[in-house]
């Protein structure tokens, strides 16, 4: 989890209770739903931090404002914390980078071998007929969650719609969540908008780590073909070094 402050465990649940205008049972209820995931202190008791707050008036938004049933609150709150876990592997992932970063520069082993390769299942490949028949719907209603955004197909050079492996996951899963769940069109929409965020954020965070990686890899290069004798903390910190003229050269400090 991400160790900034909103994730710090601080309100007792009575305290939480009143901030979110709810019963302290509610939130037990919650709890034990898998929604909201408090703290704990060292006597166990429930600590609930400002992300927790957040999401508890999530909830209470869709409850109330939106008329999302509690099968689509488990499905929002479920891709809300796979983002918050997502962050917390991103931090982690950066430090650990960070610390092989600094242990090549005083020892140094194999590169890392970044990898820039396109996802398959975001390659725009069936045209809306083929998509309609894999999901089972009818083409209409696909352009009908394309214009609620539920979808973004992608374009031939030509406009036509063209849907990705990965397109095809979230029209299965908005069945699934509309024919099974009995989730309204609203919920799902917050469900899918948190879906496109995941996937964006996975995606972001894979280019990141591939940019320090190849970051890394530039570097170390650098240093390991440095003239003999050149500094190469100087040169991992992305300097180098002047060298000072000979005096016995022609032109150096040679007033003619």
């Amino acid at each position: 989890m991400p160790s900034d402050a909103k994730h710090r465990p601080v309100y007792v649940i009575s305290v939480a209770a009143e901030l979110v205008d709810m019963h302290p049972q509610t939130l037990r209820l919650y709890e034990r739903k898998g929604l909201i995931r408090p703290g704990r202190s060292s006597g166990k008791t429930r600590l609930y931090s400002e992300r927790d707050i957040e999401h508890l008036r999530e909830i209470r938004r869709l409850t109330q404002e939106l008329g999302v049933n509690l099968a689509g609150v488990e499905e929002v709150m479920r891709l809300q914390h796979e983002l918050d876990d997502l962050q917390g592997e991103f931090e982690a992932e950066i430090e650990r980078l960070e610390g092989e970063l600094r242990q090549q520069a005083a020892r140094p082993g194999a590169l890392p071998a970044p990898d820039g390769r396109l996802d398959p299942r975001d390659r725009p490949v069936y045209v809306i007929s083929i998509a309609a028949e894999l999901v089972d719907m009818h083409p209409q209603t696909l352009r009908l969650y394309e214009r609620k955004q539920l979808i973004r197909p992608g374009r031939s050079s030509g406009k036509t719609r063209l849907y990705s492996e990965r397109d095809i996951e979230h029209l299965r899963e908005i069945r699934r969540l509309t024919q099974e769940l009995g989730v309204n069109l609203a919920g799902v929409e917050e469900i899918m908008r948190l879906r496109h965020q995941l996937d964006a954020a996975r995606s972001g965070l894979e280019t990141n780590v591939r940019r320090i990686q190849d970051d890394i890899t530039e570097r170390m290069t650098k240093w390991r073909t440095l003239p003999q004798g050149q500094d190469a903390d100087e040169t991992l910190q992305g300097g180098s070094p002047a060298s000072d003229p000979d005096p016995h050269e022609p032109g150096a400090d040679d007033p003619t």
